[in-house]
């Protein structure tokens, strides 16, 4: 039955057989209005009898009734409120008495149904339910097709009466008025206003940067956090280069503004670019990456040493034998704690997993020092907790059957406050209590390819929890943060409809904490300590107050705009300086605009007003001036067509523009200055012309001014003025050129008059001096122009490109050029171009196009004689801007390399170490057993070594090597690729049947964060680990200082993420060793080439 419009969000009306009576309120509310899981203010039956039914009024209004401190009304519409036919539905809502009275602000939740019975028989009824926030915009709900007439005044299957009887009917409403602890239960959040309801502003979403939104407003909150960043000097940064400043400026604008606060300035400061916002990456290593970084940077200030006092813990790895007095111990720092959620109930659960002891017995006995095999306990045990404690969720995990990542969605329930104390060694301090108090809960919705990220934060003690979802703010209750996001299936005792039931379960079970911020409640005041004016850096402050006052004033500008138009002015230098088509460039898509005078000018200033300032401006009396206009004619050129006249008061440079210029978008004028005041006026008959010389040795067209002439004039008139304004020899043989436009230069006959040329104000005449056969011969023999007709062909077809060199750093030695070129230049003059400017053979530079919109190499140009400049920068030329060509200096012709494969190898030698870079250039026909001959050659071998080499890739997760076997050919190998070579040790040449060959990879607190090359390494049956190690240090040439630091795990890909780091008594021989399975060595990455696993790109903050 279709008895819903769009308004409600109810289930439809639904005709029901089992008996209940409208009468019995509470078991008609328990079936027809469904538990929504909010508490209820009050509840109320209203119950409205109807007569006469077919006489009744189009509109009806039952008598008021209160629920919940509100006044209430039932709104009837007999015969419906549609567009349907009159007298086929009713129509009944629920509608709030008297809005005008209710308070400003006001609104009212409620969940209602709204019912038609037989005032005879209650159990004959029609219900529809809904619920609402009701607020003045929305001040009633209900159903605009409730029911249909004929239904309700016929008697349906299973009654003996009609709904309507003798055209009598009660109208009833069951309303439940809810609790709205929030103030933003069913809130649209149109013109919602965080910090008006909060006092927090949110944060912008840039594609995918809620994980760092949600991170970043904890950190703010972290008010100590906050102070420390603060306090780092950043006077003299920039905001896009330096991490510190960029931060402060967020954090002071998430104090001071009242709007949601951007984060672009941020992510340009960390080096990343727009297509990094739209990756989202993983919230524990961003917090690493950017703590690591701003520790750096508070080195040697007042802030030094926060980071590690705020988030820094101690725990202790030990090993201590049951039966003697032996015990062996490591004590190590944390950041923050990865806690398992899989089988895990609660926090509690997870922490006592994590504490977890390990008995070693029976064959798995421990080679204790001095006492032999011994029965012991293995396990963690805490020293201290930091201040601030980041508790990682372990909801990502990999899953060994489908051998892939997969998210954990289990139930795991976490509570306001915590005793961390038994999990405390006895030793630790305990002078004050180790209870935590929950202040942030960053909640992941979604799976594991993607989601939203948002965070629940009580930024104080005495505040409310309130939920930070990028720019909106909203507070939230108790059960929000809690209950909402322990993930698994809802368990709130509710009883839902089927369609509900699905619903809910699709919202909640992907929606659950992955990381928690608690804070020792006894360092409560310092770490979250009352926050004055004092601690934002007064430097700060005054460069955003400056910024803000700016942007108000180009905001004021903007929405001024339309009152202003802009003016651009051509005098005689600008016009001296230009080379190109008529007497500046402005909308030429292959060159840059004329840089002209400009003056920003209200519409309805008058023409007198503004020529005084343009003549202030330029320092000449007003009476020296006049200022013509240029108009664009039907040629496409820009031309002065008619001064502006000087007597008339009311003239505007808004009329101006719109009478005289066409209505461009700016007024184009030139600025005309009189030779002789005492003569203001022009002749009767006179034309304004302005001419430009053709340089032939210089190969240039340059402005020398204008003159004037006289209609019936002829063109050699011209002559005698042209050699003395250019200080030639009078007589000097001259040819003249009118400049009609791009594509038509005219030689003009001397013996014309202007007139008879049709030479108008504002033509273009060029000359240049006659030459001989022989000169124009040998000036086009060496590819220069012999005239203007020619230069001007050039000037229509010229292009700047910029070259750049592709890998190295720009520099005198790679420098980036600004080249002219024509687009009907084949590949070789662009190539030789190049090259005169770079000190290069041309035969050895090798070009690459770049896309246009962010600069990235496209594809390397091939030597084909044919190719044009038009053709190498199409379609590029298109869009107005300037085409980028990458370079590359090579050894060898690029004629040889397209036979030739180049490839860049990193010797590694016996040690693993990145000794040196070799390049080659081989036939694309060569095996790689031949590049093997070529590095032996070059690299340095070790002495008394086995002289054999091994080339390799690397795997992408960084773990292990990917071997060739020397008969590949170098030309299949996929390009790019990055090639290792090592030399191979005695050891594994000489390895026994026995022994096992296994992979060894470097890697930083994180599986994901490997660094360095993996290698080979031979491991030898029975030996233990101590003897182990002392192999895998002279395989990698570490000093004994170093090698202390490193730790040594066995990963598995059966447990992969989670290393099984190894004892000294182990013997990794026996570990049944996987294809997969790899050694991985713990240490910090000294060599500054991070990689990640596959798919995922690291987290780099470079700024």
């Amino acid at each position: 039955m279709e008895v819903l419009d769009e308004k409600a969000n109810g289930g439809p009306a639904i005709e029901v057989e089992e008996v209940v009576s409208v009468k019995d309120h509470d078991a008609f509310a328990a079936k027809h209005m469904p538990d929504l899981g909010h508490d209820v203010k009050e509840f109320k039956v209203f119950t409205w009898n109807l007569a006469n039914w077919k006489k009744l009024d189009k509109k009806l209004t039952s008598p008021e009734f209160e629920c919940g401190g509100h006044k209430w009304r039932i709104l009837l519409f007999p015969f419906g409120n549609s567009n349907a036919p009159p007298n086929d539905t009713v129509s009944v809502y629920l509608d709030y008495a008297d809005p005008k009275r209710a308070p400003e602000g006001w609104h009212a939740c409620a969940q209602f149904a709204l019912v038609i019975s037989n005032p005879n028989d209650p159990t004959i009824y029609t219900v529809s339910h809904a619920h609402h926030r009701f607020v003045a915009e929305e001040c009633d709900w209900g159903f605009t097709r409730f029911s249909e007439l004929r239904k309700l005044f016929n008697v349906q299957e299973g009654h003996s009466q009609p709904t309507i009887e003798n055209e009598s009917a009660d109208v009833s409403v069951f309303v439940r008025v809810l609790e709205d602890p929030t103030g933003v239960l069913w809130h649209n959040f149109v013109n919602y206003d965080s910090k008006k309801e909060t006092g927090y502003v949110g944060l912008k979403n840039q594609g995918a940067t809620c994980y760092m939104n949600s991170l970043l407003q904890s950190l703010y909150s972290t008010r100590y956090f906050r102070k420390a960043v603060y306090e780092i000097p950043t006077e003299e940064e920039h905001p896009t280069q330096s991490v510190a400043l960029a931060l402060q400026r967020v954090f002071y604008h998430l104090q001071t503004s009242d709007q949601p606060v951007g984060t672009t300035e941020l992510t340009k400061s960390f080096g990343w670019t727009s297509l990094d916002s739209f990756l989202q990456h993983d919230v524990q290593e961003f917090n690493r990456v950017l703590t690591d970084k701003l520790e750096s940077k508070m080195k040697g200030t007042k802030a030094e040493g926060a980071i590690a006092k705020l988030f820094v813990g101690k725990m202790k790895s030990y090993i201590k034998c049951v039966n003697v007095d032996y015990e062996s111990s490591r004590i190590e720092e944390f950041n923050d704690l990865q806690l398992n959620v899989k089988g895990m109930k609660n926090l509690h659960d997870s922490f006592k997993d994590y504490i977890q002891v390990e008995t070693l017995d029976g064959e798995n006995k421990y080679q204790a020092e001095g006492y032999g095999l011994q029965d012991a306990k293995k396990g963690i045990i805490f020293e201290s907790f930091p201040p601030v404690l980041h508790l990682q969720l372990k909801r990502f995990e990999y899953d060994i059957q489908r051998d892939a990542m997969v998210k954990i969605n289990d139930r795991h329930e976490f509570p306001f406050e915590i005793d961390l104390a038994e999990f405390l060694d006895e030793t630790a301090d305990r002078s004050k209590p180790w209870v935590y108090k929950l202040h942030g809960v960053l909640v992941h919705s979604g799976d594991l390819h993607g989601g939203h990220y948002f965070a629940m934060i009580k930024p104080d003690a005495k505040e409310r929890w309130l939920k930070f979802d990028d720019d909106r703010v909203t507070p939230v209750t108790d059960k929000e943060v809690l209950e909402e996001n322990y993930g698994g299936e809802p368990l709130n005792g509710v009883v839902v409809t089927q369609q509900q039931r699905n619903q809910v379960r699709s919202m909640k079970r992907f929606t659950n904490a992955y990381m928690l911020v608690y804070i020792r409640e006894a360092l409560l005041d310092e770490v979250l300590p009352p926050f004055t004016e004092e601690d934002t850096p007064a430097h700060l402050k005054r460069r955003l107050d400056e910024e803000r006052i700016q942007m108000e004033a180009k905001r004021r500008e903007r929405e001024e705009q339309h009152l202003f138009l802009t003016a651009k002015v051509i005098t005689d230098e600008s016009f001296a300086a230009h080379e190109g088509f008529d007497l500046a460039s402005f909308d030429d898509k292959n060159w840059p605009p004329s840089e002209l005078h400009t003056f920003r000018v209200l519409k309805t200033e008058t023409y007198s007003t503004f020529k005084a300032r343009v003549a202030n401006f330029f320092k000449y009396q007003e009476n020296q001036i006049r200022l013509w206009v240029l108009v664009n004619r039907q040629n496409k050129t820009v031309r002065p067509d008619t001064h502006i006249p000087e007597n008339e008061p009311t003239l505007t440079v808004d009329i101006i523009r719109n009478n005289m210029a066409a209505r461009q978008s700016d007024l184009r004028l030139y600025l005309d200055v009189i030779p002789d005041t005492s003569k203001p006026d022009l002749p009767q008959g006179c034309i304004m012309v302005f001419l430009k010389h053709f340089d032939t040795s210089k190969q240039t067209l340059r402005g020398i001014g204008k003159c004037y002439a006289q209609r019936t004039a002829k063109v050699s008139d011209l002559f005698p003025t042209i050699n003395e304004r250019m200080r030639w020899t009078p007589g000097t043989p001259l040819k003249l050129y009118e400049e009609i436009k791009p594509g038509m230069i005219e030689l003009m006959k001397p013996k014309h008059t202007f007139q008879q040329s049709e030479i108008q104000d504002g033509d273009i005449i060029c000359f240049q001096v006659e030459m001989k056969d022989q000169e124009v011969h040998d000036l086009e023999a060496q590819g220069l122009y012999s005239n203007p007709i020619q230069f001007y062909d050039f000037l229509q077809n010229r292009v700047m490109i910029i070259f750049r060199p592709k890998f190295e750093e720009i520099s005198d030695e790679n420098k980036e050029l600004q080249v002219v070129l024509s687009k009907k230049h084949t590949y070789d003059i662009m190539a030789s171009k190049v090259a005169e400017q770079l000190g290069w053979d041309p035969i050895k530079l090798r070009f690459t196009t770049t896309h246009a919109a962010n600069g990235s190499p496209k594809s390397v140009l091939k030597r084909s004689l044919n190719q044009s400049v038009a053709e190498i920068i199409s379609p590029a030329y298109a869009t107005a801007g300037t085409t980028v060509v990458l370079y590359e200096k090579l050894d060898v012709s690029i004629v040889e390399l397209e036979t030739k494969r180049s490839l860049k190898v990193t010797w590694t030698g016996l040690h693993n170490k990145e000794e040196s870079a070799h390049q080659y250039l081989l036939p694309k026909t060569a095996a790689v057993h031949e590049l093997a001959d070529h590095i032996a050659k070059d690299a340095q071998m070790s002495r008394g070594g086995s002289g054999k080499i091994r080339v390799f890739e690397v795997s992408k997760d960084g773990k292990m090597q990917k071997e060739f076997t020397g008969s590949e050919m170098i030309g299949n190998i996929p390009d790019p690729v990055e090639l290792f070579a090592e030399e191979i040790s005695w050891e594994e040449l000489e390895a026994s049947e026995k022994d096992k060959i296994i992979s060894v990879f470097h890697f930083s607190k994180e599986v994901s964060r490997t660094h360095g090359v993996p290698f080979k390494f031979i491991v030898k049956p029975g030996e233990k680990f101590s003897e182990t190690k002392k192999r895998l240090q002279a395989r990698i040439g570490v000093s004994d200082k170093d090698f202390t630091k490193y730790r040594f795990a066995l990963i598995q890909v059966a447990t992969f993420k989670q290393p099984s780091y190894i004892e000294d008594e182990d013997t990794i021989y026996d570990h049944k060793w996987q294809p997969e399975d790899v050694l991985g060595l713990d240490h910090v990455d000294k060599s500054g080439k991070t990689r990640t696993g596959a798919g995922e790109k690291a987290i780099v903050i470079r700024g």
